[in-house]
């Protein structure tokens, strides 16, 4: 699956409005984006609505396309175990994990449980 990508959207805005010429101000009078928010999508604290992204682009000159990146599939918990740095993290993490297990099978046996004893009444 594909997301936009703010870095590369902000890398693009900013280049192409410097090569242009254009202050901030200027942009966003072309576009009908705030300077302020022209601002924030340069430092990719800011994502544009789907009409604000294509004036960008009509102005600036940039395919919207080229904007999105593939989005990496990661397993959260591998993601959160790889984040871990001392061995000590990493064995707090496992430790974590175990105990999430063993509730969630505890939680799977408390709702067979009270099915077994709900289809007996």
């Amino acid at each position: 699956m594909k997301i936009l990508s703010s870095k590369k959207l902000a890398t693009t805005v900013t280049k192409l409005r410097e090569e242009k010429g254009y202050t901030k101000e200027e942009l966003g009078k072309l576009t009908g984006i705030n300077r302020i928010m022209i601002g924030r999508i340069e430092r990719e604290d800011f994502t544009p609505s789907i009409a604000q992204f294509e004036a960008l682009a009509d102005i600036l000159g940039f395919d919207i396309t080229n904007m999105f990146i593939e989005k990496e599939k990661k397993n959260s918990f591998i993601a959160l175990r790889s984040e871990a740095l001392s061995e000590n993290e990493k064995k707090g993490v496992d430790k974590l994990f175990k105990m999430m297990l063993s509730l969630r099978q505890q939680i799977l046996l408390r709702e067979k449980f009270e099915n077994e004893s709900t289809n007996k009444a």
